[in-house]
Protein backbone atom coordinates (compact mmCIF):
# COMPACT_ATOMS: atom_id res chain seq x y z
CA UNK A 1 0.00 0.00 0.00
CA UNK A 2 2.69 2.06 0.46
CA UNK A 3 2.58 5.88 -0.84
CA UNK A 4 -1.32 5.37 -0.97
CA UNK A 5 -1.64 4.72 2.50
CA UNK A 6 0.22 7.92 3.25
CA UNK A 7 -2.38 10.04 2.06
CA UNK A 8 -6.13 11.05 2.73
CA UNK A 9 -7.47 8.14 0.44
CA UNK A 10 -11.22 9.81 0.44
CA UNK A 11 -13.14 12.13 1.98
CA UNK A 12 -16.38 13.30 3.33
CA UNK A 13 -17.36 17.48 2.18
CA UNK A 14 -20.12 18.19 4.80
CA UNK A 15 -22.80 21.09 4.50
CA UNK A 16 -22.42 22.96 7.97
CA UNK A 17 -26.25 21.29 8.41
CA UNK A 18 -27.87 18.74 6.38
CA UNK A 19 -30.74 20.77 5.19
CA UNK A 20 -31.30 18.08 2.29
CA UNK A 21 -31.79 14.42 2.28
CA UNK A 22 -29.77 13.67 -0.09
CA UNK A 23 -25.99 11.90 -0.44
CA UNK A 24 -23.57 12.47 -3.65
CA UNK A 25 -21.10 9.91 -3.92
CA UNK A 26 -18.32 10.42 -6.68
CA UNK A 27 -16.43 6.98 -6.74
CA UNK A 28 -14.31 7.30 -9.74
CA UNK A 29 -13.30 10.69 -10.02
CA UNK A 30 -10.05 9.73 -7.76
CA UNK A 31 -6.91 11.07 -9.49
CA UNK A 32 -4.17 10.57 -6.86
CA UNK A 33 -2.11 7.76 -8.14
CA UNK A 34 0.84 6.75 -6.33
CA UNK A 35 4.23 5.95 -7.77
CA UNK A 36 4.20 2.24 -7.26
CA UNK A 37 1.07 1.57 -8.72
CA UNK A 38 2.57 3.58 -11.77
CA UNK A 39 5.63 1.29 -11.79
CA UNK A 40 3.39 -1.32 -11.42
CA UNK A 41 1.86 -0.82 -15.19
CA UNK A 42 2.32 -1.10 -18.68
CA UNK A 43 0.82 2.39 -19.20
CA UNK A 44 1.79 5.89 -19.56
CA UNK A 45 0.82 8.56 -16.50
CA UNK A 46 -2.05 9.88 -19.23
CA UNK A 47 -3.45 6.54 -20.49
CA UNK A 48 -4.17 5.43 -17.18
CA UNK A 49 -6.67 8.05 -16.42
CA UNK A 50 -9.01 6.57 -19.24
CA UNK A 51 -10.82 4.57 -16.34
CA UNK A 52 -11.15 8.16 -14.35
CA UNK A 53 -14.73 9.98 -14.26
CA UNK A 54 -12.71 13.16 -14.70
CA UNK A 55 -13.86 15.78 -12.59
CA UNK A 56 -17.21 14.82 -11.76
CA UNK A 57 -16.63 15.48 -8.07
CA UNK A 58 -16.25 19.40 -9.19
CA UNK A 59 -19.15 19.24 -11.29
CA UNK A 60 -20.97 18.17 -8.32
CA UNK A 61 -19.16 20.61 -5.87
CA UNK A 62 -22.02 23.07 -5.01
CA UNK A 63 -24.24 19.97 -3.66
CA UNK A 64 -22.78 20.91 0.03
CA UNK A 65 -23.18 24.52 -0.46
CA UNK A 66 -27.22 23.38 -0.82
CA UNK A 67 -27.20 21.35 2.29
CA UNK A 68 -25.89 17.86 1.40
CA UNK A 69 -22.89 15.61 2.25
CA UNK A 70 -20.42 14.19 -0.86
CA UNK A 71 -18.63 11.42 -0.28
CA UNK A 72 -15.73 11.35 -2.89
CA UNK A 73 -12.39 9.21 -3.84
CA UNK A 74 -8.67 10.45 -3.89
CA UNK A 75 -7.57 6.88 -4.88
CA UNK A 76 -7.89 5.95 -8.86
CA UNK A 77 -10.93 3.64 -9.96
CA UNK A 78 -7.74 1.86 -12.15
CA UNK A 79 -6.39 0.71 -8.60
CA UNK A 80 -9.20 -0.21 -7.03
CA UNK A 81 -13.17 -0.07 -7.85
CA UNK A 82 -15.94 0.79 -5.54
CA UNK A 83 -18.42 0.32 -7.48
CA UNK A 84 -18.18 -3.74 -7.77
CA UNK A 85 -18.62 -6.41 -5.16
CA UNK A 86 -16.36 -6.42 -2.74
CA UNK A 87 -14.14 -9.46 -4.20
CA UNK A 88 -15.44 -9.78 -7.75
CA UNK A 89 -11.45 -10.73 -8.89
CA UNK A 90 -9.69 -12.33 -11.73
CA UNK A 91 -6.85 -14.88 -10.04
CA UNK A 92 -4.90 -14.89 -13.68
CA UNK A 93 -3.86 -11.29 -12.17
CA UNK A 94 -2.15 -12.52 -8.79
CA UNK A 95 0.31 -14.58 -7.39
CA UNK A 96 -1.54 -16.82 -5.05
CA UNK A 97 -4.58 -18.45 -4.41
CA UNK A 98 -7.65 -16.57 -3.69
CA UNK A 99 -10.33 -17.00 -0.73
CA UNK A 100 -12.97 -19.14 -1.41
CA UNK A 101 -15.89 -16.09 -1.25
CA UNK A 102 -14.43 -14.41 -4.26
CA UNK A 103 -16.64 -13.77 -7.53
CA UNK A 104 -14.32 -15.03 -10.22
CA UNK A 105 -16.81 -15.73 -12.56
CA UNK A 106 -18.62 -12.21 -13.34
CA UNK A 107 -19.29 -10.67 -16.41
CA UNK A 108 -17.61 -7.72 -15.09
CA UNK A 109 -14.64 -9.82 -14.03
CA UNK A 110 -14.35 -11.80 -17.58
CA UNK A 111 -14.33 -8.42 -18.67
CA UNK A 112 -11.42 -6.76 -16.92
CA UNK A 113 -13.30 -4.92 -14.91
CA UNK A 114 -13.57 -6.49 -11.25
CA UNK A 115 -12.76 -4.71 -8.10
CA UNK A 116 -8.82 -5.01 -8.99
CA UNK A 117 -9.49 -4.19 -12.91
CA UNK A 118 -7.27 -5.76 -15.16
CA UNK A 119 -8.06 -2.96 -17.97
CA UNK A 120 -8.99 0.93 -18.53
CA UNK A 121 -10.72 1.96 -21.29
CA UNK A 122 -10.43 0.80 -24.65
CA UNK A 123 -9.10 -2.84 -23.80
CA UNK A 124 -5.69 -1.46 -22.37
CA UNK A 125 -4.11 -3.63 -19.89
CA UNK A 126 -3.05 -1.68 -16.88
CA UNK A 127 -0.29 -4.22 -15.09
CA UNK A 128 3.13 -5.80 -16.31
CA UNK A 129 2.73 -8.87 -14.93
CA UNK A 130 0.91 -10.72 -12.00
CA UNK A 131 1.42 -8.92 -8.23
CA UNK A 132 1.03 -10.84 -5.08
CA UNK A 133 -2.70 -11.79 -3.92
CA UNK A 134 -2.20 -10.16 -0.79
CA UNK A 135 -1.58 -6.73 -2.01
CA UNK A 136 -5.38 -7.43 -3.76
CA UNK A 137 -6.64 -8.12 -0.53
CA UNK A 138 -4.86 -5.48 1.58
CA UNK A 139 -6.60 -2.41 -1.07
CA UNK A 140 -10.21 -3.84 -0.30
CA UNK A 141 -9.51 -4.19 3.85
CA UNK A 142 -7.94 -0.95 3.68
CA UNK A 143 -10.13 1.36 1.22
CA UNK A 144 -13.11 -0.65 -0.13
CA UNK A 145 -14.23 -1.30 2.93
CA UNK A 146 -13.61 2.04 5.01
CA UNK A 147 -15.29 3.56 1.89
CA UNK A 148 -18.31 1.16 2.08
CA UNK A 149 -18.51 1.88 5.45
CA UNK A 150 -18.65 5.73 5.36
CA UNK A 151 -21.22 5.30 2.65
CA UNK A 152 -23.39 3.49 4.97
CA UNK A 153 -22.81 5.55 7.88
CA UNK A 154 -23.90 8.79 5.68
CA UNK A 155 -27.06 7.39 4.17
CA UNK A 156 -28.17 5.87 7.50
CA UNK A 157 -27.53 9.23 9.29
CA UNK A 158 -29.66 10.95 6.73
CA UNK A 159 -32.49 8.43 6.90
CA UNK A 160 -33.00 8.68 10.50
CA UNK A 161 -33.14 12.61 10.16
CA UNK A 162 -35.35 12.93 7.18
CA UNK A 163 -37.31 9.38 7.12
CA UNK A 164 -36.12 8.72 3.77
CA UNK A 165 -32.67 9.70 1.65
CA UNK A 166 -31.86 9.84 -1.76
CA UNK A 167 -28.45 8.24 -2.56
CA UNK A 168 -27.08 10.69 -6.00
CA UNK A 169 -24.20 7.99 -7.44
CA UNK A 170 -22.31 10.51 -10.18
CA UNK A 171 -20.45 9.24 -12.87
CA UNK A 172 -19.14 10.30 -16.46
CA UNK A 173 -19.29 8.02 -19.43
CA UNK A 174 -17.22 8.55 -23.03
CA UNK A 175 -17.81 11.31 -25.13
CA UNK A 176 -18.26 8.87 -27.86
CA UNK A 177 -21.07 6.43 -26.40
CA UNK A 178 -24.02 6.00 -28.32
CA UNK A 179 -27.48 4.34 -27.42
CA UNK A 180 -27.93 0.52 -28.58
CA UNK A 181 -28.57 0.35 -32.47
CA UNK A 182 -28.83 4.23 -32.36
CA UNK A 183 -26.91 7.45 -33.70
CA UNK A 184 -28.32 9.01 -30.51
CA UNK A 185 -24.93 10.35 -27.71
CA UNK A 186 -27.53 11.15 -24.85
CA UNK A 187 -25.78 14.13 -22.58
CA UNK A 188 -27.34 12.61 -19.73
CA UNK A 189 -28.15 8.85 -18.14
CA UNK A 190 -30.80 8.19 -15.40
CA UNK A 191 -30.40 4.71 -13.88
CA UNK A 192 -32.61 3.32 -11.03
CA UNK A 193 -31.76 -0.32 -11.59
CA UNK A 194 -34.75 -0.53 -13.95
CA UNK A 195 -36.90 0.57 -11.17
CA UNK A 196 -35.72 -1.04 -8.76
CA UNK A 197 -33.73 1.07 -6.69
CA UNK A 198 -35.58 4.13 -6.72
CA UNK A 199 -38.78 5.47 -7.46
CA UNK A 200 -40.17 6.02 -10.45
CA UNK A 201 -41.26 9.05 -9.49
CA UNK A 202 -38.17 10.23 -8.54
CA UNK A 203 -36.77 8.42 -11.58
CA UNK A 204 -38.92 10.57 -13.84
CA UNK A 205 -38.30 14.03 -12.28
CA UNK A 206 -34.67 13.74 -12.88
CA UNK A 207 -34.65 13.14 -16.54
CA UNK A 208 -37.86 15.74 -16.87
CA UNK A 209 -35.76 18.64 -14.93
CA UNK A 210 -32.29 18.26 -16.87
CA UNK A 211 -34.45 18.35 -19.65
CA UNK A 212 -35.66 21.49 -18.64
CA UNK A 213 -32.51 22.36 -19.00
CA UNK A 214 -32.08 21.75 -22.13
CA UNK A 215 -30.00 18.28 -22.33
CA UNK A 216 -30.93 14.86 -23.99
CA UNK A 217 -31.57 12.34 -21.55
CA UNK A 218 -32.48 8.73 -21.23
CA UNK A 219 -33.24 6.17 -19.06
CA UNK A 220 -31.16 2.95 -18.08
CA UNK A 221 -30.14 2.71 -20.91
CA UNK A 222 -26.91 1.52 -21.31
CA UNK A 223 -26.20 2.08 -18.06
CA UNK A 224 -29.28 0.87 -15.17
CA UNK A 225 -26.63 1.28 -12.47
CA UNK A 226 -23.87 -0.68 -10.87
CA UNK A 227 -23.13 -2.15 -7.23
CA UNK A 228 -23.51 0.48 -5.55
CA UNK A 229 -27.18 1.63 -6.78
CA UNK A 230 -28.24 -1.70 -6.64
CA UNK A 231 -27.08 -2.28 -3.34
CA UNK A 232 -27.70 0.43 -1.86
CA UNK A 233 -31.69 1.22 -3.13
CA UNK A 234 -34.15 -0.10 -1.15
CA UNK A 235 -37.24 2.35 -2.16
CA UNK A 236 -39.89 0.53 -0.33
CA UNK A 237 -38.05 1.45 2.61
CA UNK A 238 -37.48 4.66 1.89
CA UNK A 239 -34.12 4.57 0.55
CA UNK A 240 -33.52 5.62 -3.06
CA UNK A 241 -30.35 5.47 -5.11
CA UNK A 242 -29.76 7.09 -8.15
CA UNK A 243 -26.73 6.38 -10.74
CA UNK A 244 -26.02 9.93 -13.31
CA UNK A 245 -23.48 9.56 -15.90
CA UNK A 246 -22.74 12.74 -17.55
CA UNK A 247 -21.25 13.06 -20.98
CA UNK A 248 -17.53 13.95 -21.42
CA UNK A 249 -18.03 15.67 -24.24
CA UNK A 250 -20.06 18.62 -22.20
CA UNK A 251 -17.06 19.00 -20.16
CA UNK A 252 -13.53 17.52 -21.21
CA UNK A 253 -11.44 17.31 -23.56
CA UNK A 254 -10.84 13.32 -23.69
CA UNK A 255 -7.48 13.67 -25.10
CA UNK A 256 -5.69 16.40 -23.17
CA UNK A 257 -7.79 15.91 -19.89
CA UNK A 258 -8.15 19.65 -19.74
CA UNK A 259 -11.49 21.34 -18.60
CA UNK A 260 -14.18 23.06 -21.47
CA UNK A 261 -14.56 26.67 -21.69
CA UNK A 262 -18.41 24.99 -20.69
CA UNK A 263 -17.62 23.39 -18.15
CA UNK A 264 -18.58 26.09 -15.04
CA UNK A 265 -21.97 26.40 -16.93
CA UNK A 266 -22.77 22.52 -16.16
CA UNK A 267 -21.61 23.21 -13.37
CA UNK A 268 -24.41 25.90 -12.56
CA UNK A 269 -26.58 23.92 -14.32
CA UNK A 270 -26.04 20.80 -11.94
CA UNK A 271 -26.43 23.07 -9.01
CA UNK A 272 -30.03 24.15 -10.50
CA UNK A 273 -30.86 20.78 -11.19
CA UNK A 274 -29.83 19.14 -7.50
CA UNK A 275 -31.67 22.32 -6.03
CA UNK A 276 -34.75 21.46 -8.19
CA UNK A 277 -34.70 17.60 -7.51
CA UNK A 278 -34.05 18.47 -3.68
CA UNK A 279 -37.32 20.86 -3.56
CA UNK A 280 -39.21 17.94 -5.67
CA UNK A 281 -38.54 15.93 -2.85
CA UNK A 282 -39.85 17.89 -0.30
CA UNK A 283 -42.94 18.26 -2.07
CA UNK A 284 -43.35 14.91 -3.36
CA UNK A 285 -41.23 12.65 -0.61
CA UNK A 286 -43.55 11.30 1.54
CA UNK A 287 -45.19 9.22 -1.36
CA UNK A 288 -41.83 8.21 -2.68
CA UNK A 289 -41.61 4.94 -0.68
CA UNK A 290 -44.53 3.38 -1.91
CA UNK A 291 -43.94 4.52 -5.84
CA UNK A 292 -41.14 1.91 -6.45
CA UNK A 293 -41.82 0.36 -9.72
Amino acid sequence: MGEIAERELFEVLEPPIQRIPFVFNSPHSGRSYPQSFLDQSRLDAVSIRRSEDHYVDELFQNATFLGAPMLLAHFPRAFLDVNREPYELDPRMFDGPLPPHANISSMRVAGGLGTIPRLVAENMEIYRGRFPVADALARIETIYKPYHATLRKLIARTHVQFGLSVLIDCHSMPGNMHLPGSAQRPDFIIGDRYGTSAAGELSRAAVDLLQQLGYSVVRNKPYAGGFITEHYGRPTRGLHALQIEINRALYVDETTLMRKPGFGALVADLTTFVASLSRHVEDYGAYLPLAAE
